[in-house]
């Protein structure tokens, strides 16, 4: 099978290539090159700019594809340049959209494939939202073949899964007091992206999926206060923990209140029978606890990573002297 991944080099999709190469396909990655992971052997190269239509015209030239899956588009155009690239070149086209797609708040859960998308809050997940109506309207008028996953939070080694990432790990070694939004107890889901993996290339080729959306998820559900704390116990160190209202943090700094409101605010659980269905091999494999010590250790070998952001640590001060006055008063 012949799979043409837009991008493959990234946080999930990395672990796709990996897996896609151990499998026994062709994969062919197109980007730019700059990513910092390497490249899994086997795997070939196209370099191009997805968004630089000439370029990525000439690079793949009149090549055919078994599957072609798009890990970075964001916006309608993108799909839209997609169409019109790969229309009558490939046997399913999978389109990566987002799990914050689905209802904010949810009124129902644990959260299904036909949960209604609509997010007020994060333009990001109503641009995926539109992608996602753009290409099934594309399928039902000339059976475009489609399939869309929905990942919900997925990492790596080296994602920290949570707002700031080095610099809060910094911020407990020095004492000092780390945000949590909301009260800590709202439920949500981290996907380790060699479990998501599995699912992933599992529909890869496989006619039941066209038409189709699935959402690829861990089943263990997490507090963000054992989040935050399972890296403290990774990591080895103390924490101190302040709670602070999403809206209250969104009033400091839009983009991060956003992510909040229009997701991490709200308990996201996921029923993931149907992915199931489909890839029996499916099963998440790797809890939390296990992934907050590879990224722990990840860190501690590559010191270039351990950045510090300053301007986000004194943002995180300014939320918790305001949180505490709050408090007092």
């Amino acid at each position: 099978m012949k799979v043409l991944f837009i991008g493959g080099s990234g946080v999930i999709s990395s672990a796709c290539t990996q897996l896609g190469v151990e499998r026994g396909f062709e994969v062919v990655l197109l980007n730019r090159g700059n990513s910092q992971r390497p490249v899994p052997h086997g795997a070939r190269v196209i370099h191009a700019d997805i968004r630089d239509p000439k370029s990525v015209e000439s690079a793949l030239e009149n090549q055919t594809f078994d599957v072609v899956v798009d890990w970075i588009a964001f916006e309608p155009r993108h799909i839209e340049f997609d169409i019109e690239l790969f229309r009558g070149r490939i046997g399913q086209y999978i389109f990566i959209s987002s799990a914050s797609a689905y209802q904010k708040p949810s009124t129902i859960l644990p959260i299904t494939e036909s949960t209604p998308l609509s997010n007020p809050f994060w333009r990001y997940s109503r641009a995926k939202i539109a992608c996602e109506e753009k290409l099934l309207k594309t399928y039902q008028a000339d059976q475009f073949p489609v399939t869309i996953v929905r990942p919900s939070h997925t990492y790596d080694e080296t994602l920290f899964p949570i707002h700031g990432g080095y610099t809060v790990i910094d911020r407990m070694r020095k004492g000092k007091k780390i945000v949590v939004h909301g009260d800590g107890t709202s439920l949500w889901t981290l996907t380790h992206h060699r479990d998501f993996a599995v699912g992933l290339v599992g529909l890869l080729g496989n006619p039941l999926a066209i038409g189709q959306a699935f959402h690829i998820t861990s089943d263990e559900w997490l507090t963000w206060d054992q989040i935050y704390r399972m890296l403290a116990d990774a990591a080895k160190l103390d924490i101190d923990i302040i709670h602070v209202p999403s809206e209250s943090i969104a009033a400091f700094d839009s983009e991060w209140g956003a992510s909040l409101l229009g997701d991490k605010a709200y308990s996201s659980i996921f029923d993931n029978s149907k992915i199931k269905r489909l890839v029996p091999e499916y099963s998440a494999r790797i809890p939390f606890a296990v992934g907050a010590k590879e990224i722990i250790s990840w860190y501690g070998e590559n010191k270039d990573w351990q950045v510090i952001d300053q301007e986000f640590d004194s943002l995180l001060d300014r939320i918790v002297n305001a949180q505490e006055n709050v408090t007092l008063d």
